[in-house]
């Protein structure tokens, strides 16, 4: 998926409250982001996966964002 159909999906699935795929979609920005060497927007959007993750109990995607913070200092 292109950046412009990933940010079409993340509006989507706000506009659904769909957690679950709010968690997924801000996770592949964040590796794109990653992919372009740009840390700052992996690591937010990176971030943003974190909480969606979490709120929808997907503990293995809250784990896989955490571990990319962490490894970027994000956390202290």
């Amino acid at each position: 998926m292109d950046e412009a159909g990933l940010e079409a999906a993340i509006l989507a699935a706000h506009a659904a409250g769909d957690e679950a795929a709010l968690a997924r979609l801000y996770g592949a920005a964040g590796d794109i982001r990653l992919a372009a060497g740009d840390i700052d927007a992996a690591c937010f959007f990176h971030t943003q996966a974190h909480v969606f993750a979490l709120s929808a109990a997907d503990l293995a995607a809250a784990e896989a964002s955490h571990a990319l913070l962490k490894r970027y200092g994000r956390e202290e």
